[in-house]
Formats: structure tokens, C-alpha cells, sequence
């Protein structure tokens, strides 16, 4: 009879806990959402002077720097805005359609793109020292978003 009660309380500790980190996980997930509508918010304008000031900190640019970078964080900001428009106009509704394994290929392509013109306009405009701190930023972004996508998805296979 111990044995029974036993099992039972440990079958009910080990249900209470997995309740309890999936609550956080949706928790985290509401709140990933509601920072993405603040940044909705701004004009692409303001998202290039934020990223500009940001990475003046940062690397301490100068100011024929600073507008150069200006002008690649505004073109940057009104595209990323204008595919986050799309998409969203794409998921509205019962139509949301997961995107095909051709079109993923091409967003990816696309994406990766982008990032080898961006490094290459990076290295014309920021010194040695400058561009070596910019790409340690990149990877530590890159690991950092890498590290929350994986505790992400480990909450949803199960």
C-alpha cells in the first residue's frame, strides 16, 4: 500500500512539473510576441537611428561612419519591414499556408544574401578593430538567438 502511494504522489509531482514549465515556456512565448508589436511600432527610420546609435557605442564610430551606417540600417529596416508587412498579410485568417520547400530554399538563399552584401559593405566602412567587434557581436547574436530556439523547441516535441 506505501508502494502505491508512493507512485501515485510521484506520477502527481512529475505532472504538476511539466504543467509548470509548459506554463512558462507560453509564458515566454506571450512575451516574445508583445516585444515584436512594440517594435512594429516604429518607422523604419526609427529602428536604422536606434541600430546606428547602438552600434556607435559600441564601436565607436565616427561621424562620416555614422552616416554611412545610417543610410545601410535605414535600407535594412524599411526591407525587413516590408517583408514583416507581407508575412503578415500571409498568415491573416484561415489561409495561413506553411511555405513550400522551394520557397524556403529561396528565403534562405535570399537571407544569406543579404548577410554576405551586408559584411562586404561592413568591411568598406568600419577599420580592423571595428569590424572585428562588429562580427563578434553578429556570432553572439547568432548564439544567443540559437540558444532561445532551442529551448523553444524543446518545449513543443513533446
Amino acid at each position: 500500500m506505501k508502494k502505491l502511494i508512493i507512485i501515485a504522489l510521484a506520477l502527481v509531482t512529475v505532472q504538476i512539473t511539466a504543467q509548470e514549465r509548459n506554463n512558462r515556456q507560453n509564458k515566454e512565448r506571450g512575451n516574445r510576441g508583445e516585444r515584436m508589436e512594440r517594435f512594429q511600432d516604429y518607422t523604419p527610420e526609427e529602428m536604422a537611428t536606434l541600430q546606428t546609435k547602438k552600434m556607435t557605442v559600441h564601436l565607436d564610430l565616427t561621424k562620416s561612419q555614422q552616416k554611412e551606417i545610417q543610410k545601410l540600417n535605414l535600407e535594412n529596416a524599411i526591407d525587413r519591414k516590408a517583408k514583416m508587412d507581407a508575412r503578415k498579410s500571409q498568415n491573416e485568417g484561415d489561409k495561413f499556408q506553411k511555405p513550400s520547400k522551394d520557397e524556403r530554399l529561396k528565403m534562405m538563399n535570399e537571407r544569406l544574401d543579404n548577410q554576405i552584401e551586408m559584411k562586404n559593405k561592413m568591411k568598406n566602412i568600419l577599420n580592423e578593430d571595428q569590424f572585428a567587434k562588429w562580427e563578434q557581436m553578429q556570432q553572439d547574436m547568432k548564439n544567443k538567438n540559437m540558444a532561445k530556439n532551442k529551448g523553444q523547441n524543446k518545449g513543443q516535441k513533446r
